[in-house]
């Protein structure tokens, strides 16, 4: 039996990065038909943080990477791999975590990015866990950061309000300690739905810029009650877990009224749903770690709780996954 077999992935520590621009409700209705009611009302959405005009995804990972870093007290030397989730990576190559790791002197690590949208950071999760037990990795940075701000179409009202920029950093290590860790990780997709969901871009600069996010609101609307609620109750079945066995629900955090009717269909208490939706508005994969740190910050989510993350993404993609501190 290897080592990795009697271990679990668990997670050592947790940094998040906000760009210092803050955008308000009234701050967008002084430029579009709109008002704080009508964006709070539909998404319980109050602000956004937006990246500088030369802040880009992978400045947002290197901030939370050594973040996270001086957090934990980690040797650089020490980490095996970095993985980034962005659906928003400043140039098609070299990655964001090649950059991240040569900024922050990670020499032995490899690094590369994954792209599943909102989903992602449960995607990394999941790469990440199955990385460490096959490969017998110790040290693993997974990175969300994402800039979707800088895709979106700042005269269209339905979509330019949905956005915020931000970053999450984990550090996950190989542990003895099976008390605590990834329990579990489902992964689904579904490519016929890949309309309802995109960033559609130009075929070379146009304007100067690279292309807007597009969204069929009432079908992602849908999909996202369905598939987030379908998908808890498929791994609290698989793990012979009920909901009363989860202390947080931390779902993606796109629009309230989602998460409100969520947790409605599957009669799941939202009092355990953590909604941070007001501060950050839609951060694509990095709103499950930003809620999280937050969550931690004032003091609600401890070491030992039994935490139930779900997203929905474009691609369709959508996971969910159950982990303890």
């Amino acid at each position: 039996m290897r080592e990795s077999d009697t271990m679990r992935t668990v997670i050592a520590g947790i940094a998040s990065y906000l760009p210092q621009k803050v955008v308000t409700n009234d701050d967008l209705a002084q430029m579009l038909d709109t008002s704080h009611e009508w964006i709070f009302s539909r998404t319980g959405i109050e602000q956004r943080r937006i990246s500088a005009n030369d802040e880009f995804a992978s400045d947002l990972g290197v901030v939370v990477a050594k973040k996270i870093i001086s957090q934990t007290g980690i040797d650089p030397s020490e980490i095996d791999a970095i993985i980034v989730s962005t659906t928003t990576a400043d140039r098609r190559f070299p990655s964001c975590a090649c950059r991240i790791q040569g900024e922050i002197g990670a020499s032995k690590a490899f690094a590369f990015d994954i792209n599943a949208a909102c989903a992602g950071f449960i995607y990394g999760l999941s790469v990440s866990d199955s990385m460490m037990r096959t490969m017998g990795l110790k040290n693993v940075l997974l990175i969300t950061a994402e800039t979707l701000t800088k895709f979106v179409d700042w005269t269209d009202r339905l979509t330019c309000v949905l956005f915020g920029d931000g970053a999450g950093a984990l550090l996950l290590q190989l542990s003895s300690d099976t008390s605590r860790g990834i329990i579990s990780t489902k992964l689904y997709s579904n490519g016929e739905q890949e309309k309802y969901n995109s960033i559609l871009s130009h075929n070379g600069p146009q304007n100067g810029h690279r292309g807007y996010t597009t969204m069929s609101g009432r079908a992602v609307f849908k999909y996202a009650i369905e598939y987030m609620s379908s998908s808890m109750t498929e791994i609290l079945s698989e793990n012979n877990m009920t909901i009363d066995d989860i202390d947080w629900i931390i779902p993606h955090q796109a629009n309230k009224r989602i998460l409100e009717s969520m947790c409605k269909m599957k009669d799941f208490p939202l009092e355990k749903v953590v909604i941070t939706t007001q501060l950050h508005a839609n951060t694509s994969s990095a709103s499950i770690p930003l809620a999280l740190r937050d969550m931690i910050d004032c003091g609600k989510i401890k070491q030992g709780d039994t935490l139930l993350f779900t997203a929905l993404g474009a691609g369709l993609v959508w996971a969910s996954s159950i982990v303890r501190l």
